[in-house]
């Protein structure tokens, strides 16, 4: 495979990775975090690193928008809950640096 397809490829992956992040409203970021490592922010701080790389000057909220497909306010206000305790103990179990 060349470059440009693996690129391509790759792309069209991560647009769907957003667009179904973009669907689930109901997985919290938080919960992402606990399962796999990773959230939306992450992805967002990404996207940001990727375009300073390129030269492309990028701040955070706008490489949030991009992600969350909307301003990161207004999804906070529509979808996060507040983390359950059980949530919180799960996020500071798995970050603990030994």
């Amino acid at each position: 495979m060349d470059d440009k397809t693996r690129t391509e490829l790759e792309a069209a992956a991560f647009r769907t990775l957003v667009s179904h992040l973009r669907e689930r409203t109901d997985v919290q970021n938080i919960d992402l975090m606990n399962l796999a490592g990773f959230c939306r922010n992450c992805l967002s701080k990404w996207y940001r690193a990727a375009a300073e790389d390129k030269g492309i000057e990028m701040d955070y909220d706008s490489a949030r928008e991009l992600i969350y497909g909307m301003p990161y306010a207004d999804w906070k206000a529509k979808y996060q809950t507040e983390a359950t305790p059980e949530q919180k103990a799960a996020f500071e179990a798995s970050h603990k640096h030994g």
